[in-house]
């Protein structure tokens, strides 16, 4: 066979020439060109396809891990997803064109146009991940939609128009983690869930009856807008039994369906009575002290500038927060709510009459250091990105965050709740941030961080992050937050986490732009966070910690691998200049080289883009806990592993893979 077709190479004849090209041309089809067919098949089944101007078949949608085209996701040169997210695109999703691709194991297509019922999802049994949510869908659900689907992990179909019940079948995907359905109008009883389902969301639909128990763990905002859903997190249920009509025979009539309404006391409604009575005279209240406001606004009423982190000039640092200034009285806006049973510490009047001393402007709020009468230095953090959130969301959940008890953690003492801005009270640290401490001016009276301090320091970040992983199940990231100016030192260098936890109450729209966890690369690639990302969070500061540098993330709304601090020391590591990576001004690292080696291998395995191939907090915080000197020998082993880790990273950069495992 080799030399006949030797013989056909060296024959001049054109046609025959074109023949073996032919078949090579076919072989080449056999390797992977119905993929090329189905997708421009599947573009040209849409309305506007024009974002996906580069799907041309003259060029190879992958290239390894490497897309060629736009929304396609690749793995060892295979198609495994398509993210074709706010991209305009409409019309039918053609289901049978994908079913001819079995490596497919995840589809996006939110924030698009696409109408008509659900596709047959079911015929893509091996589907991982589904995104549809943002769209134009309509209709029932089939019963059986689901039905076989056991890879199926993700599923979102929220702010579509699906009606009908919720379907049984996703009661019985056995790796289903995630579901959102709200935004829609489901209507029935919400399925029990047996399988371990991480995150589910029923907001906003006209679901009814009792909430499975095996449901009951989660935030009460994943049930609201379901006027008859009732049973934990929600209020409890009464069962009431209609009476029978009276012109059926007794003996033949069925048997009346029950009906499950929530419990409203006459106390309740007396309560509700005198809620309304109450905000009536808070209004007019309002209103006339409003009218006599002077120029200085105090604490409550003070202006963000959210584009400046710097202190102000020493003339507008101090303010008198008094009555007289321009203050509600305490009784206009209420009381503050104390988390640790130490009501008689101060009140709400000892804060408006205290000196605030301004410590920042952020994008979430302002934060400022109240000295009150009997000399307690106090941070009130006032927020005004939380005004979307309930009364009794919001109580529930700093009733949750004054359960929390940790050495590492910086206890919230009290919180006040107003439905246009909330402030939540702190002891004040004396000591500072972590960042003022690794980026501020250095002197011999305040010198930089030594290894020791700031191996501690990590440390205790370590274990804080994991005490709030296990007190805090439920939430996908149990900080959200977490950079190096919301980890405050007390006098040992001990640090304290802050603004922990606070993603459940901030707004969406600014929960994107401004917290931390939205600026990670799973974020800017899938739209998407996961409780891995509090892990990469961990790694950037890590970083942080052992070059001295401002991250990058820090300073940008999303985020951008050019600048990210993980690619700045890969490129050191890879030019074989990995000396150069560590902060010139640590101190007392004479001895230490091999543990600041061991502890950048860590920071750097924390910082892949695929949050699959980062390790668990668990192993994270344990090998840290673990570190030891290591002699030269083991020096250069761990050397030998970061290098390892930076060319595994190069092989994987481009590519993004949530569900390659």
């Amino acid at each position: 066979m080799g030399t006949h077709i030797a013989r056909l190479v060296r024959t001049p004849n054109p046609s025959l020439l074109l023949v073996l090209l032919s078949l090579l041309q076919l072989a080449f089809v056999s390797l992977g060109d119905t993929d090329i067919e189905n997708l421009l098949t599947f573009k040209d089944s849409l309305s506007n396809p024009s974002s996906l101007r580069n799907w041309n078949a003259s060029i190879s949608p992958c290239n390894g891990d490497i897309a060629n085209w736009i929304g396609v996701l690749c793995l060892k040169n295979k198609i495994w997803g398509l993210q074709l997210e706010s991209m305009g695109l409409g019309g039918l999703v053609n289901i049978e064109i994908l079913d001819a691709m079995p490596t497919l194991r995840i589809i996006s297509l939110m924030n698009n146009n696409f109408e008509g019922k659900i596709p047959e999802i079911k015929k893509l049994g091996e589907l991982k991940a589904l995104y549809l949510s943002n769209n134009r869908f309509t209709g029932d659900i089939p019963d059986n939609a689901f039905e076989g689907m056991r890879s199926l992990k993700n599923l979102f179909l929220a702010n579509n128009a699906f009606t009908g019940k919720i379907p049984s079948s996703l009661a019985t995907l056995p790796r289903l983690l995630v579901l959102k359905m709200e935004g829609n109008q489901f209507v029935g009883r919400i399925p029990d869930f047996k399988q371990n389902v991480k995150v589910v969301n029923f907001a906003n639909n006209e679901l009814e009856g009792p909430i499975p128990v095996s449901l009951s763990n989660m935030s009460a905002s994943m049930f609201s807008g379901n006027k008859n859903l009732c049973g934990p997190p929600l209020e409890k249920c009464s069962l009431i039994s209609p009476p029978p009509s009276p012109s059926a025979v007794p003996s033949a009539s069925p048997q009346p369906p029950l009906i499950y309404k929530k419990t409203i006391s006459a106390l309740q409604i007396a309560l509700i009575v005198i809620s309304i009575l109450l905000l009536l005279a808070i209004i007019a209240t309002v209103i006339f002290v409003l009218s006599k406001r002077k120029q200085n606004p105090g604490l409550l009423n003070a202006t963000d500038d959210d584009s400046s982190m710097l202190p102000p000039n020493s003339n507008d640092q101090e303010k008198k927060i008094s009555d007289s200034g321009g203050m509600m009285k305490r009784s206009d806006y209420g009381k503050l709510i104390f988390l640790k049973g130490e009501i008689d510490r101060f009140d709400l009047h000892d804060l408006l009459r205290a000196s605030a001393e301004v410590l920042g402007s952020g994008n979430l709020g302002a934060s400022y250091k109240a000295v009150i009468m009997n000399g307690e230095a106090l941070v009130v953090k006032r927020y005004k990105q939380m005004n979307n959130v309930g009364r009794e969301e919001f109580h529930e959940h700093m009733r949750r965050l004054g359960r929390l008890d940790h050495e590492n953690l910086l206890p919230v003492e009290a919180y006040y709740y107003r439905k246009e801005e909330k402030l939540l009270v702190c002891n004040f640290m004396e000591d500072g941030s972590l960042a003022s401490h690794l980026h501020g001016n250095h002197s011999v009276d305040k010198p930089s961080l030594d290894w020791r301090s700031r191996l501690k320091i990590i440390k205790g970040v370590g274990r804080g992050l994991t005490y709030l992983y296990n007190e805090l199940p439920s939430l996908v990231v149990p900080h959200g937050h977490l950079k190096s100016s919301n980890v405050l030192l007390n006098d040992d260098f001990e640090p304290l986490l802050c603004d922990y936890a606070l993603r459940p109450v901030i707004n969406q729209e600014q929960a994107h732009m401004y917290m931390t966890a939205y600026r990670s690369p799973e974020h800017a690639i899938n739209g998407r966070i996961s409780r891995k990302t509090d892990v990469w969070c961990l790694g950037i500061l890590i970083l942080e910690i052992l070059t001295g540098k401002i991250p990058e993330n820090y300073l940008t709304s999303s985020y951008d691998s050019n600048t990210n601090l993980a690619t700045w020391v890969n490129e050191i590591v890879k030019d074989k200049r990995t000396s150069e990576i560590f902060d010139v001004e640590m101190r007392g690292t004479k001895n230490s080289k091999g543990e600041m080696i061991c502890l950048l291998k860590i920071g750097l395995s924390c910082c892949e883009d695929d949050p699959d191939a980062r390790p668990e907090l668990k192993e994270v915080v344990q090998e840290i806990e673990e570190m030891k000197d290591r002699d030269e020998h083991e020096l250069s082993s761990t050397i030998g592993e970061v290098n390892a880790i930076m060319s595994s990273r190069n092989a994987r950069d481009g590519a993004f893979s949530s569900f390659n495992r």
